[in-house]
């Protein structure tokens, strides 16, 4: 099961969306410590989240993390799992005050990139990580 659960097929396009959604967490993983105040902890707290330092690091540290292993291809379905599971916590608590209160359109417009990175890395888990893709290199299969 594990092992099959780490193959992949041949797709050379897959890369993109490994491309797009790895470096996007990335990124966002290292500025949740660059600047705590404002995309870390303290925007944590704002939401009102709780323990907003804890869950700071803890976020940033698995976008770190599981952004790096999407974008070289290595166990990219399991590092795909938290990445959604981030996705649907900051939708579920930034986006449906703004939906209360401003309404679908204007909720659908500030969440572009969230939907984009929730489907991304949903695509990853269905998928893998494509044909160049370190998953590919170490279990040498396809679909």
């Amino acid at each position: 099961m594990f092992i099959k659960f780490l193959k992949t097929d041949n797709s050379k396009t897959t890369i993109l969306i490994r491309l797009m959604v790895g470096a996007v967490f990335f990124s966002e993983g290292i500025q949740k410590f660059l600047f705590p105040d404002d995309l870390g902890a303290g925007r944590f707290a704002k939401i009102g989240l709780p323990s907003p330092d804890f869950l700071g690091s803890f976020v940033g540290t698995f976008e770190i993390l599981c952004g790096a292993l999407v974008l070289i291809g290595l166990f990219t379905r399991f590092a795909s799992i938290p990445l959604i599971i981030i996705m649907l916590v900051a939708i579920a608590t930034t986006k449906a005050e703004v939906l209360a209160d401003k309404g679908f359109w204007e909720m659908l417009h500030g969440s572009r990139t969230d939907w984009a990175m929730l489907l991304g890395s949903i695509f990853l888990l269905i998928k893998g990580g494509g044909l160049w893709s370190i998953d590919k290199r170490m279990f040498k299969n396809g679909k």
